[in-house]
Formats: structure tokens, C-alpha cells, sequence
């Protein structure tokens, strides 16, 4: 496999740069003295970034975009051989790597590269651990999947020797990579137009644990059925963290403020180390504090600096974000997708200000409607109201027989109310004429649906 060395600079090529990981990453590089170009469908603040610092953007793909001057083309798991610019590569010789394949060389130039991998939480918890970095005055580089705020978007470059990352377990990407901290959230099953089952998932995970050197850490929720499916047989160091049971980081004395905010006495391996409170919502936040605890007490930050750096944290665009009032409404839009993800965040909202608790919600792909259509009835039978929007296909074609209106049926049957709109305008029409003062409503999932609180907040 072709490798980079951040110490030769050469000339990169990504194909799709606009995506928020190959931005991040060629952004990376153009910091370090690459030369850099890349190609995507469609121009975007992300593309407009990178031409601004440097690189030379072409908008649409095509194999003129492919010379002989390239070093190396980078590409993500969407570009497939029928591509013109990857089969021109091929054709002239060009070494090439996935975009896993790049961040895991790019692992290779920093001391201490951290992989935030699990089903759920990734962007969050990536997103608090820096935070908590950030305080500790360690200057990281971050890639995180999402907009951060406090970092100005999705990627901050450090001059430390620190990395951390997410690490995405689709198509088994991450198994390219080389981090010598990991932490693993959750895992659930998800992703089943890959893989196969939920063991064939935490057979996936425990190979990634595997990467792991015989000195480097993996720190590992406890609270999921396949942990030990994951952990068992690894020859790196093991930290522990539950909500349930005995481990190296618990949780006591939890409790939430009228936003749904959580507060906990963390507890290291017996014996209290503080009170620790967050400005996200919902229990498994707490969880998710307690594997950034963990990290940062691996290396050396103290307890206060780490309260005060995941007290600033505020969530990242898409999670549980406010984004207006209407009506005397409160609409919050949010990225989940999957039914676990679904319940987390409804339960969060349960102790949310609210009179009524609506979900405008729209699946993504039909591989996951059709494969989990009971557990997504179930989680947004937790809402009071759900209006469902037409299934978001993604990168899939084929519709498998499957619509939103199989999952409205489900929902009724569970004796919550639901709607099926076609269209975003119908639905928004809907939802203009039912929402009122003290009601909250919730866009949900990782399509498009958070147009229809934007644009309902317009009018």
C-alpha cells in the first residue's frame, strides 16, 4: 500500500472532496505542504473552504482530471471502478487509497492517534473529547463527522502530536486505520445492506480492537449484549466503562436539570473523582462522558480540566439542535436514524420542556426501513404525534417493496397517531396548521428533513 509521509509533501488527488471526511483530510495536508486537487458533483462551502486555502477544485468527474503529475488519488467507498477519474488512475499507474486508507496513514505521523468507533455517538463523543483536549491546552488535530462549532467546522488542525478521530465501522473502513487509543461506544445492529447479522458486526469491532498494539488502550462501554464478543482474546490494555454494572468508570448520583441536561458524580474505579455535568441532553450522553473521562485520564488531564471541558461542550449541528420557534413551538433538529438512536433521543426529550413532543421523521434507505420496521415503530411510538416523510434512499436504488407507509401502519397499530406526506411541502403545511404554544417538535434523521424545520422557521 502506498504510504505518506508527512515529511515528503507530493501531490494528492481525492475524488469527491467535497465529502466531510476527504475535506477534513485534504485540509490536513494542505497544512503539512500537499499540493492538492480533488474533484465532487457539486460546489459547497466545504469545497469553497478548500479552494480558498489552496487546492484546485473541479466541479464533476471526469478523466481529464487525472495527470500524470499525481503522486497518489484518494477516493471514498462511494466511487466504484466505472468511475472515469478512477479508471484513469488505474490506467496510468497512479497508486491510489480509500479515503480509511489515507487516515490511516496519516495515523502513522502522530504519537497519539484516537479512534471514537460504536454504532451511535461517534460525532458526540468525538466532539466532547476535544473539547476536553482543547482545555487541557494539548492542541490536537480533529476530524470529526459533523459542523463543531467551537472549532469552526469539521476539522481544526493542532501542532501537537495529538489526533483523534471518528471511526466509521461501514464497509469495515476503519479497519485501515492505526490508532494506539480506541474507544468503542455501542454496538448495534446497523448497516445490514454490508453486513450480515449483529455477530457478523461485533466480530467487525473486535477486529478493530485487534489493531490495537500490545501497549495501547482500548476504552470499551460494558453496556451492550456483544461486549465480550469484542473483548475477549485482545493483548492491548482494557479500561471499562457501564451505567449497569461494575467497571473502571461508573456513574452515580444522576440527575437532570429542566433541559434534560445531566449531572453525575463520576466514580474511577471505586472511589469518586467529582461531579461532572453536561449541556446535552439524555442518559446515553452520560455514557458517553464517561468514555471521554476515561480517556482523559489516560492521559494525565485532571478532573477539574476535564469538567470544564465537557461542560463547554454544546453539541454539534444535528444533535438535538435548537433551531427556532414557531408558533410558540420549539423545533430541534436531530441526525438519528436508527431506532436505538431514535429512543435515545426521545427519552432525552422527555425531559425536555414540552407540552406535546411531535416527530417529523424520515427513514434512510430502504435497507434499513425494511430490516428494522418493528424496533423503528417501537422507538417512535415514544412521541406523542409522528408525521413520516418519504424514505431517504442514499447511495441504494432498489425500493425492496418497502415505504414510509409500512412503518406509519406499525406506528398506529402501537396506538400512537401517525401521518404519511410525500412531499416536504405537504408536510410542512401539515405541521403549520398543528403545532402550538408549549408543543416541541423534533426533524429526525440523516437525509434532508431538517429542510422542513428551516423552512418552516422562514415563514
Amino acid at each position: 500500500m502506498y504510504q505518506i509521509d508527512f515529511h515528503k509533501p507530493e501531490y494528492l488527488h481525492f475524488i469527491g472532496i467535497g465529502g466531510i471526511s476527504m475535506s477534513g483530510l485534504a485540509e490536513i495536508l494542505l497544512d503539512a505542504g500537499f499540493r492538492i486537487s480533488g474533484s465532487d458533483a457539486k460546489a459547497s462551502p466545504l469545497t469553497k473552504s478548500l479552494e480558498d486555502k489552496g487546492a484546485t477544485i473541479m466541479i464533476g468527474q471526469a478523466a481529464g482530471n487525472i495527470n500524470a503529475d499525481i503522486n497518489c488519488v484518494v477516493y471514498t467507498a462511494a466511487i466504484h471502478p466505472d468511475n472515469p477519474e478512477w479508471r484513469a488512475a488505474h490506467e496510468m499507474g497512479i497508486p491510489m487509497l480509500t479515503r480509511a486508507e489515507l487516515l490511516g496513514e496519516l495515523m502513522r505521523n502522530y504519537d497519539t492517534p484516537i479512534a471514537v468507533a460504536g454504532t451511535h455517538g461517534k460525532t458526540t463523543t468525538t466532539s466532547m473529547a476535544s473539547h476536553v483536549l482543547m482545555q487541557a491546552d494539548m492542541d490536537p488535530t480533529i476530524s470529526v463527522g459533523g459542523i463543531l462549532p467551537s472549532i469552526g467546522g469539521n476539522i481544526r488542525i493542532g501542532k501537537s502530536q495529538t489526533f483523534i478521530t471518528e471511526a466509521c465501522e461501514y464497509t469495515n473502513s476503519y479497519h485501515s486505520f492505526l490508532p494506539k487509543i480506541e474507544i468503542i461506544l455501542n454496538v448495534d445492529a446497523d448497516h445490514l445492506d454490508f453486513f450480515k447479522d449483529i455477530d457478523d458486526i461485533a466480530a467487525s469491532f473486535h477486529k478493530f480492537a485487534q489493531i490495537l498494539p500490545e501497549d495501547g488502550t482500548l476504552i470499551v462501554s460494558k453496556d451492550f449484549p456483544t461486549y465480550h464478543a469484542v473483548v475477549d482474546g485482545l493483548n492491548c490494555n482494557l479500561v471499562t466503562c457501564s451505567l449497569k454494572e461494575d467497571a473502571d468508570y461508573t456513574a452515580a448520583d444522576i440527575a437532570f436539570d429542566k433541559n434534560g441536561f445531566a449531572s453525575f458524580t463520576c466514580v474511577e474505579r471505586g472511589t469518586a473523582i467529582g461531579s461532572f455535568s453536561l449541556k446535552v441532553p439524555g442518559i446515553h450522553n452520560v455514557s458517553n462522558a464517561l468514555t471521554v473521562i476515561a480517556l482523559a485520564r489516560l492521559l494525565k488531564i485532571d478532573a477539574e480540566t476535564i469538567r470544564k471541558g465537557i461542560l463547554s461542550y454544546t453539541g454539534t449541528d444535528r444533535r438535538f439542535e435548537y433551531k427556532g420557534s414557531l408558533q410558540g413551538a420549539t423545533i430541534i433538529d436531530d441526525y438519528a436514524h436508527h431506532p436505538t438512536e431514535i429512543a435515545a433521543t426521545l427519552k432525552a426529550a422527555a425531559n425536555y420542556p414540552h407540552k406535546k413532543l411531535w416527530v417529523a421523521f424520515q427513514p434512510h434507505t430502504y435497507t434499513r426501513t425494511k430490516a428494522l420496521l418493528p424496533e423503528f415503530a417501537e422507538a417512535l411510538s415514544l412521541a406523542d404525534h409522528v408525521v413520516l416523510a418519504k424514505i431517504y434512499p442514499a447511495r441504494e436504488t432498489d425500493t425492496l417493496g418497502i415505504s414510509s407507509d409500512d412503518l406509519r401502519k406499525l406506528i398506529e397499530e402501537r396506538g400512537t397517531k401517525a401521518e404519511y406526506y410525500d412531499t416536504f411541502p405537504a408536510l410542512e403545511e401539515y405541521m403549520k396548521s398543528q403545532l402550538s404554544e408549549g408543543d416541541l417538535l423534533i426533524t429526525m434523521g440523516a437525509g434532508n428533513i431538517v429542510e422542513v424545520g428551516e423552512d418552516l422557521l422562514k415563514d
